[in-house]
């Protein structure tokens, strides 16, 4: 390849082999890696802020926000102690298992943990994922993406959160033979990546990471190393565990759980996930090493019609606030009743997808106002169960009764404008009630301004009048509807008939 090239481009161009690993060509020393001092964590909150600050999001999931902060509250207290006194001692790093059907906030939860304590957060599909080597995502480019959330701050991203979604997709059931590149491959890659390893911030497989690595060898004659530890970063899993709870059942086997269900209750399969222990997760199919990584285990229950109800009323970061705002930006009020958010809460159930319902309920309730109301001079919105219920429907009715009141004030304007129009050429007009409600229906269907459909109906009026006027002596003309259908024309007649025909004596 050399000699080819060296032939065809002679001593101009210069191939360099480059390996797999770029840092391996010829690194840096130990010495020369990429490693910055500590970060300052400035973590001073105890498990209850950050349950109160989660009671403002998220409804209802009491049980978890209270395990989540314990955790959280754990893991950064650790990296504070280690920051201030240097290398810590052996520690069992706090990641977290998340079980629960969707829709129930798990997502929601971390992301808002992560905003509070300001670290960057990456979420991904694990199902996305393959053992490195195979055709797929590799585990380790979630590291990569926290430096990227970070801005680039590679200290920051050592402290970040990664959460990964559908984990209980990969897993692995006793029945499947051979290598599952999407399962077990998975629970392998991620295994040192909980617990701490480095990860390179080039890519080998990434042209761009490789370009970069060869021009600075070129230009340095090494390739300094670029690491990230992820001996600080904290994993947090989630999935529904669709036949979890069959297993549990097994293992308790007779037993009741009627104290977790409360006494005389027939106990719902979230009573039974909320007992889940490691050796049902590795029946499960997780890889016993994996879910020894993984020590907290976090149950969020399904949501009812009540719970939504709340959302929807309470939570700040309610999806009904996007539409109060989308109508605010239009002059429109949206009024809110209980009935109508609790019948948005009804048919989002329905769906059986948790809160993420709530947005296509809210999306199909509200779109048709949303692009028909903010021409139609409708001020406000009052949200009842009969507009959920049917919208289209409800919305005609408010916009028959909007067209009347446009009409209304479309005629007290049109008289202010022919009065206007009168006084200040000196020549009276009069409209009639039936030329004056053409002009309104004229101004309504076209979306124009009264002044506008005034000034194009009368546009050569005030020559052709003042020469009626000066010829004739008439100073008053009554405006019939057939002068609105046809003002050109009329004009005309009256010239016509007034200056042209008759003219006045000398």
């Amino acid at each position: 390849m050399e000699e080819f090239f060296s032939r065809k481009y002679g001593d101009r161009v210069r191939l360099g082999i480059l390996t797999t690993q770029p840092d391996q060509a010829r690194t840096a020393d130990e010495g020369d890696e990429v490693r910055e001092a500590p970060l300052d964590l400035k973590f001073d909150y105890l498990p209850r802020d950050i349950k109160n600050y989660l009671d403002r999001y998220v409804i209802r999931q009491d049980d978890a926000k209270k395990v989540l902060a314990t955790a959280i509250c754990d893991h950064y207290n650790h990296i504070k102690r280690c920051s201030a006194r240097g290398p810590c001692r052996e520690y069992s790093k706090q990641n977290i298992i998340m079980l629960g059907p969707t829709g129930v906030g798990k997502t929601y939860l971390v992301r808002t943990i992560a905003e509070l304590i300001g670290v960057p957060f990456v979420k991904a599909d694990a199902t996305k994922f393959s053992e490195t080597g195979y055709v797929g995502g590799d585990v380790e480019d979630l590291v990569r993406e926290l430096v990227h959330k970070a801005d680039g701050n590679v200290k920051l991203a050592e402290y970040g959160i990664i959460y990964l979604d559908e984990i209980d997709k990969i897993a692995t059931p006793n029945n499947i033979l051979g290598r599952d590149v999407s399962g077990s491959g998975v629970q392998r890659g991620l295994l040192k990546l909980m617990e701490e390893t480095e990860v390179s911030l080039r890519t080998p497989f990434d042209l761009a990471s490789q370009l970069q690595a060869a021009m600075e060898f070129q230009s340095k004659g090494k390739v300094t190393r670029q690491v990230i530890n992820t001996r600080h970063i904290l994993f947090i899993v989630s999935g529904a565990f669709n036949g979890l709870v069959d297993i549990v059942r097994r293992r308790l086997g007779a037993r009741s759980i009627g104290f977790m269900a409360g006494a005389g209750a027939i106990p719902k399969d979230e009573d039974y996930l909320a007992l889940a222990k490691s050796p049902d997760f590795i029946e499960f199919g997780f890889e016993s090493e994996f879910v020894g990584r993984l020590p907290v285990i976090v149950t969020c229950r399904e949501l009812g019609i009540e719970e939504l109800f709340q959302i929807l009323k309470h939570s700040e970061g309610s999806i009904i606030r996007q539409y109060v705002q989308a109508f605010e930006a239009y002059g429109i009020e949206l009024a809110l009743t209980d009935e109508g958010l609790h019948q948005i809460a009804e048919k989002a159930y329905e769906e059986r997808t948790g809160a993420r319902a709530l947005v296509g309920v809210c999306e199909r309730t509200f779109r048709e106002f949303k692009y028909s109301l903010p021409h139609s001079g409708v001020r406000r919105l009052e949200v009842t169960a009969r507009l959920v219920d049917s919208p289209v429907e409800v919305l005609s009715e408010i916009q028959e009764v909007a067209k009347v009141d446009q009409l209304a004030s479309l005629a007290v304007e049109f008289e202010e404008i022919t009065r206007q129009w009168s006084l200040r050429h000196g020549i009276e007009i009069h409209l009639q009630p039936e030329a004056a409600s053409l002009l309104c229906r004229k101004a309504l269907e076209s979306g124009k301004s009264a002044i506008d459909v005034f000034e194009e109906t009368f546009r050569n009026y005030e020559h052709g009048l003042n020469l009626i006027r000066k010829s004739r002596g008439i100073s008053r003309f009554e405006i019939t509807p057939d002068v609105v259908l046809n003002p050109s024309e009329t004009l005309d007649h009256w010239i016509r008939d007034y200056y042209i025909s008759r003219p006045a004596a000398d």
